[in-house]
């Protein structure tokens, strides 16, 4: 029996974000404050990026280093449970992220890969990089 509230069951899905999550916002807000305008998460763009500047062909992925295995070799290791589940979803995320870049990389896009923690605590350095590979398109 599930001894969850409704509002319980509610409040711990929204903890769980496909889009908007924290390090998203936290970079589209420098973003903005920088008068970089874009848009975000365009379904018609393979991968659907987290911000797409598409006149100039960039799309911005926000990886979180959990479901994007940063550091996988030594990371896969720390899990404890459920190990069969998590470690081939995780590794499949993975490829996804590489067929993602291979198929934008092939219709001429521009694609950059910033990890939650380079935004949470460099978050000017990856608007500059941003910025500087939309100057250079």
């Amino acid at each position: 029996m599930d001894r969850h509230t409704p509002e319980q069951r509610r409040k711990n899905m929204q903890a769980v974000k496909a889009t908007d999550s924290e390090i998203e916002l936290i970079l589209r807000k420098e973003l903005w404050r920088r008068g970089i305008r874009y848009r975000k998460n365009v379904k018609s763009i393979i991968g659907k990026p987290d911000i797409a500047f598409i006149g100039k062909k960039v799309a911005i992925f926000c990886d979180s280093e959990f479901w994007h295995g940063y550091n996988w070799d030594m990371s896969k290791n720390k899990i404890k449970s459920n190990r069969d589940f998590w470690i081939p979803k995780i590794e499949r995320n993975i490829q996804r992220d590489i067929e993602v870049n291979n198929a934008l990389e092939a219709l001429g896009w521009k694609v950059l890969r910033f990890w939650g923690n380079e935004i949470k605590y460099s978050c000017s350095k990856c608007a500059d990089c941003i910025e500087e590979t939309l100057k250079n398109r």
